[in-house]
């Protein structure tokens, strides 16, 4: 093989995932899946000086599966605030990856081998998740980041003479990372959320509502929490302009004395 070949094969055949975050803050940030199910093989074979890298005997093989989306979105069929938010109706989805990885056992010993690579792989997977790590999948026509695991089952044909050869890892890839989510606030938002005051052009105004984020974080106050009279608070709705009551008429608010 080619040196480019053995590139593609270790990149998108051999370990196409990456663990990062979660359990792989340990080993800087990001831990290759291939250091789990590889890691009897590194100690018995590459790391003993053993016989030389063979990468058809590895343990397992991924191959991405049909049906992968780089691009999913939608359309609204609702009304919309202002024509500046209908100008961008377009709803982005989330994207979405499977690869299919197979692990036939492999001689000698290859029952046993397996069973333990398995249980090692379900463990670190699970402290991963409760860790709150995330994934990246490497495909030949783009690199998914920030990925999280919505399952891994099995995919074995009834008829194959291996009983629990193939297994299916499904990915989804969110809209919104938390470093993102941070920056989400519009100016609409953060004015109504610092108490400042909305006025009409507020709403109408495509600067102000799909403008560059708040910077810095704001308090999550109500302006319409504040006293009757609004104490200061700039934007503050008294309760009066609210005219309200109980089905009974115990409770009164607004009609006057």
């Amino acid at each position: 093989m080619t040196p480019g070949e053995i590139a593609f094969k270790l990149a998108y055949e051999i370990s196409p995932i990456v663990l990062t975050g979660g359990v792989a803050n340990f080993a800087g940030g990001a831990l290759p899946l291939v250091a789990v199910t590889e890691a009897a093989n590194f100690v018995t074979g590459l790391l003993s000086g053993g016989n030389a890298l063979n990468l058809d005997n590895f343990f397992a093989h991924f191959r991405p599966l049909p049906g992968t989306s780089l691009i999913e979105d939608d359309v609204g069929h609702y009304p919309f605030a202002n024509q500046a938010v209908a100008a961008n109706a377009v709803i982005a989805r989330q994207l979405k990856v499977s690869l299919v990885m197979t692990c036939p056992a492999r001689p000698p010993g290859g029952w046993a081998a397996k069973l333990a690579t398995m249980t090692a792989l379900k463990t670190v997977l699970n402290q991963h998740r409760d860790l709150g790590g995330t994934y990246t999948v490497a495909t030949p026509s783009f690199f998914f980041t920030n990925c999280l695991l919505l399952d891994l089952r099995d995919v074995t044909p009834g008829d194959s003479s291996s009983p629990q050869r193939d297994w299916q890892w499904d990915f989804e890839q969110p809209l919104l990372t938390l470093q993102q989510a941070d920056q989400a606030l519009g100016n609409l938002m953060g004015r109504i959320n610092s108490g400042a005051q909305v006025n009409s052009n507020t709403w109408t105004n495509p600067g102000v509502t799909v403008g560059q984020p708040q910077s810095g974080v704001v308090p999550s106050t109500v302006p319409v929490a504040g006293s009757v009279a609004g104490s200061g608070v700039s934007g503050a709705f008294p309760l009066t302009a609210f005219p309200m009551q109980t089905l009974g008429g115990a409770f009164q608010v607004g009609r006057g004395a």
